[in-house]
């Protein structure tokens, strides 16, 4: 029963996202969030101000098209702010990028099960993000724990956000299988294949410091990498340069 009305909540919650979003226009920037961001978002805080001002931007016009909802707790500023950053933050380089595979983003506030249920599921399986399928497609469930966790530490190599972000970006070519061919040239798909399955491997074989997860399939290993690209870029350039250098084509940007 009481996954029942959690579905017919995320149901209703599918339309109502839907319907805001075409009905939405981007918002100005407010002011005092500026100061919020360079506490919270380091990838912000490293931006020269003309940069942070598109930066900005981006985020008011992702949160203009994004319906972002709670359950069981109020919306704050810093949840938007932490939600458009994870969006912004992967495709910052692409100047005209938007997310048509997103129409409303969900924030449970702790890890959820396969049920959708957040409370007493010590002896479930721990979910802290989701891109949804089926009747939940274009939609993302995130943890709200797992949200502000990403960005407490800027060197733990972790962020939830930004990894169910990328699924996002991997999913523009309708597949979600860790091949994010907008993001690769023709020339690199091959090399980055190879590249993909080594590193699985030394995943696997207990001789990478990449999150075990990252071994588990393609588009996992893409999305977990790229946590790590973006939470601590000087370590993988060090310990991982020629994945550093794969992830920088791909992204366009050098951290």
């Amino acid at each position: 029963m009481l996954y029942f009305i959690i579905f017919i909540g995320l149901v209703v919650f599918v339309g109502y996202a839907f319907y805001k979003k075409n009905s939405r226009v981007a918002q100005p920037f407010p002011e005092h969030w500026h100061a919020i961001m360079l506490k919270e978002v380091n990838f912000y805080k490293k931006l020269d101000t003309a940069e942070q001002k598109r930066f900005q931007n981006r985020m008011m016009q992702f949160l203009s098209e994004v319906y972002i909802d709670s359950v069981d707790f109020e919306l704050e500023d810093l949840d938007r702010i932490l939600v458009a950053a994870s969006a912004v933050i992967p495709v910052f380089a692409f100047k005209e990028w938007y997310y048509p595979t997103v129409s409303g983003i969900l924030i449970y506030p702790d890890n959820f099960n396969e049920d959708f249920e957040f409370s007493d599921i010590s002896k479930s399986k721990r979910i802290a993000g989701v891109v949804g399928t089926g009747r939940l497609e274009k939609k993302m469930i995130l943890s709200r724990k797992a949200l502000y966790h990403g960005f407490k530490n800027s060197n733990d190599k972790r962020n939830t956000a930004i990894h169910e972000f990328v699924h996002l970006i991997d999913k523009m070519d309708d597949h979600i299988d860790g091949i994010p061919e907008l993001l690769l040239q023709n020339t690199y798909a091959i090399p980055w294949l190879k590249l993909v399955h080594d590193k699985m491997e030394a995943i696997n074989n207990d001789k990478s410091d990449i999150r075990a997860y990252g071994g588990t399939k393609q588009a996992e290993f893409f999305a977990v990498a790229s946590e790590y690209f973006f939470e601590n870029p000087k370590l993988m350039k060090r310990k991982h340069p020629e994945l550093y250098k794969m992830l920088s084509e791909c992204f366009r940007v050098k951290t």
